[in-house]
């Protein structure tokens, strides 16, 4: 659980420890400048010479919840794909790889349309598969494995990763500061010009990783079971890693189609943080991407999750872990309450001060861990106050969810004390500048807060309202979206697994 925790609360609060203080804002602007290119691609620069080494964040405004139906899981397949190169980078024949690749497509295509007719002819799923396979073996072997990766790391680069939220995806590694060029060649030509290769085997590899996370998983299959009964109607309901049987329809072209429609220059923002200079950084950007052309702006979720009609609940009977979660609807990180919201987590569960904890864990130990936060499982639409808690052996799961609503109407109640408020207050604050120490964590943050909220300053204008926070709002919030009818609640129990 503690694992679990931790990754919701680096996906949800990420904007959090890249905020800085308030009075500091005008001398930190001093050093970040932005510019955008004619196609629509903007790119937001951070000049901090204090080591020659630049962080590099491409962070692009799509993620699981813009996904289409039949294919959930596809912003996560492209996210793979991001890592395989070019027609220049990663093969020996790019022509030749392309009409392979081609054809390899065509076939499982084929293989998927009889798969899915009504009488599904053996013989003939048997020899589009043997099609399939010997244009995937003929595409493998112009491949040259890991080129892309192994440039990077042959120059000095570390940290290269990706992620894949249901807001979002984000690319980033860091280089030596007189190797940023490099950076920018190698970055224009996976985003104008990749090449699908081993796609089949990366969709192998993403089915394992369900495999692993969420099937074999109890925290996994418990999320994923909770999001699909939270949500009736908001994409929110899917899990980023996509359904097996999304995964398994997903083609070349479908990720292509995808690709085209949401990596487009107005969609993707470009942070750089690290000992670089800004008229530097402008030209490369000018000779690497003005070339990308501009697309249409990619339209956005229209689906809005209808209004909860009462409580649900559901209950996982199996051998494992006891697990216990609940949620309510609540806000988007734009809306005004988000703040207060974020801070009654704080209150309840962060740290060994907080209420949960000392209550749950330390004094009753009623609990091995416990955890309330906002914004899952992301921040761009109306989303979710969480609780999670892992019982202790033998403790009834009634108890903790007793415990927890107590301590939900203690706040309701308006039993919040100041002097908790400005200990959150300060937590936040330490968060802070602990991020301000960190290239990755400066250029993550401010491409996020450009991309999802328009403007760089958000990342630091957050703690500003995170401080503005007073106790007649948390009583508000508490009151307003913390009630019954607005609340999912979900379990693993042991109970019944052995009838």
């Amino acid at each position: 659980m503690k694992q679990l925790i931790a990754g919701l609360v680096s996906g949800l609060l990420v904007g959090l420890p890249l905020s800085t203080l308030a009075q500091d804002l005008d001398a930190f602007a001093e050093r970040v400048s932005e510019f955008t290119l004619d196609n629509g691609l903007h790119f937001i620069v951070i000049e901090r010479p204090v080591a020659p080494v630049a962080t590099f964040v491409t962070f692009v405004n799509v993620g699981g919840a813009d996904e289409p139906v039949n294919n959930t899981g596809v912003a996560h397949i492209f996210e793979h794909m991001a890592f395989k190169g070019s027609t220049r980078i990663g093969t020996t024949d790019a022509a030749a790889e392309l009409d392979a690749l081609q054809r390899m497509d065509d076939a499982y295509r084929e293989w998927l349309a009889e798969s899915y007719s009504t009488t599904p002819d053996q013989g003939q799923l048997d020899a589009l598969w043997q099609t399939f396979e010997q244009w995937q073996t003929q595409a493998g072997s112009y491949i040259r494995s890991e080129e892309f990766s192994q440039i990077i790391e042959r120059e000095g680069g570390v940290g290269l990763n990706a992620f894949t939220s249901a807001d979002a995806t984000g690319y980033f590694y860091s280089l030596p500061q007189n190797k940023a060029e490099l950076w920018f060649f190698l970055e224009a030509e996976r985003f104008m010009d990749p090449v699908f290769r081993e796609f089949y085997v990366e969709k192998n590899v993403i089915m394992e990783e369900r495999r692993m996370r969420t099937d074999s998983n109890p925290q996994g299959r418990l999320i994923e079971e909770f999001l699909s009964v939270a949500y009736s109607a908001h994409p929110y309901r899917n899990p980023v890693i996509g359904w097996s049987s999304d995964i398994t329809a997903t083609t070349i072209e479908d990720t292509r189609q995808f690709f085209e429609t949401y990596y487009v220059p107005s969609n993707m923002t470009i942070a750089i943080a690290g000992d670089v200079k800004t008229d530097d950084m402008r030209a490369l950007a000018e000779k690497y991407f003005a070339a990308m052309p501009a697309a249409a702006h990619p339209s956005a979720v229209k689906t809005i999750e209808p209004a909860q009609r009462g409580e649900r609940r559901f209950v996982i009977e199996e051998q494992s872990q006891p697990l216990f979660i609940a949620g309510y609807k609540t806000v988007a990180a734009t809306h005004p309450d988000a703040a207060a919201l974020e801070m009654l987590g704080q209150i309840l569960s962060a740290g060994r001060t907080s209420r949960l904890y000392q209550r749950m864990v330390q004094d009753e130990q009623l609990a091995l861990g416990v955890q309330a936060l906002n914004g899952f499982p992301g921040s761009r639409f109306p989303s979710l106050f969480v609780t999670f808690a892992v019982p202790n052996a033998n403790v009834p799961m009634e108890s903790v969810e007793q415990v927890i609503l107590e301590e939900i109407e203690k706040a309701k109640q308006g039993d919040i004390q100041q002097e908790e408020l400005e200990r959150a207050v300060t937590n936040a604050r330490a968060g802070v500048v602990r991020g301000l120490n960190s290239n990755m964590g400066l250029a993550l943050g401010l491409a996020q807060a450009h991309a999802q909220r328009g403007d760089w300053r958000e990342a630091f204008s957050y703690l500003e309202d995170l401080e503005a926070v007073t106790l007649a709002d948390l009583q508000r919030v508490a009151q307003q979206y913390l009630v019954r009818s607005n609340r999912t609640v979900g379990m693993i129990s042991n109970s019944g697994a052995q009838e």
